[in-house]
């Protein structure tokens, strides 16, 4: 049988990761993106059949977060296409704590196809590949206030669960939550970058509203303002303050800490002094 794998995404945090560990392992491994050479858009339809011709097993991750109003409708079409195209397993990775995700996870579950499901917490790689990076070599870290903690989690763990829940079946029809191994503020957190890179990372927190405006002075657009502020304010109110075991229990170590992530990403010269 064909394990033909599509990495939706594969230009993303985990879905480069995810797409880079197959091709290691000499898995027939697909990238999909906009820019790929079979290229897929979420929000063009018509680019879906080519992408899934031949494929046995994707790995979904949406753009720009299963949050968004539209990803429900847009998930239950991209499902009636996999089965169509004769998809036998989907692995999407979702949130913690998302109405919105739950929804789409339920349409995956429901599809009668072989799943597996990673719900990840906030990604530790947003200091080094996302929007806070700025912040951390500039030395002013600003964030909306919070009252919660949160799990981060390293997108290299993620993406070694993925690769082992598409090829292995034991994981099929299984729910994982992945968390780091310890609460952290975003105070926490910059201390040990700061610690790491011997230079002072100073956080401001502000409340969403300001954060939301200080965005647009960014020109940053409404539709991702919307969904930051959504993020901030429905999912670090305290329902996501807690530290699940899966990673630990699938691939046999202890998730990544935080000050492990900070010494391998310091490696990268990715916060070296170059503003």
């Amino acid at each position: 049988m064909s394990n033909k794998i599509l990495v939706l995404g594969s230009t993303g945090k985990t879905g480069k990761r995810v797409y880079k560990r197959l091709q290691q392992l000499n898995e027939e491994v697909i990238p999909a993106s906009r820019n790929s050479d079979i290229p897929f858009d979420w929000y063009d339809q018509s680019t879906w059949a080519k992408a899934l011709s031949g494929i046995n097993k994707v790995y979904i991750t949406f753009q720009p977060d299963l949050a968004i109003p539209q990803s429900l409708d847009i998930i239950t079409a991209f499902v009636a296409a996999t089965k169509n195209a004769g998809v036998k397993k989907s692995v999407l990775l979702s949130g913690r704590g998302e109405l919105e995700a739950k929804a789409c996870e339920d349409v995956i579950i429901a599809s009668g196809l072989d799943y597996t499901i990673i719900r990840a917490a906030f990604f530790m790689q947003n200091y080094s590949e996302g929007y806070w990076l700025d912040g951390i070599l500039s030395g002013e870290l600003i964030v909306p206030k919070v009252n919660a903690k949160e799990p981060f989690v390293d997108a290299d763990d993620i993406a070694e669960m993925v690769v082992k829940s598409l090829l292995e079946d034991e994981h099929n029809g299984k729910i994982y939550e992945l968390t780091g191994p310890e609460l952290l503020s975003f105070t926490d957190t910059a201390a040990k970058i700061s610690e790491g890179i011997g230079k002072p990372v100073n956080v401001i927190e502000v409340e969403l509203d300001e954060y939301a405006t200080m965005l647009r002075s960014y020109n940053v657009t409404e539709d991702y303002i919307w969904l930051i502020t959504y993020l901030f304010g429905q999912l670090l109110d305290g329902r996501n303050e807690s530290v699940h075991g899966s990673i630990p229990m699938v691939l046999g170590r202890n998730a990544t800490s935080f000050d492990e992530y900070v010494s391998k990403t310091n490696l990268t010269g990715i916060w070296s002094n170059n503003t």
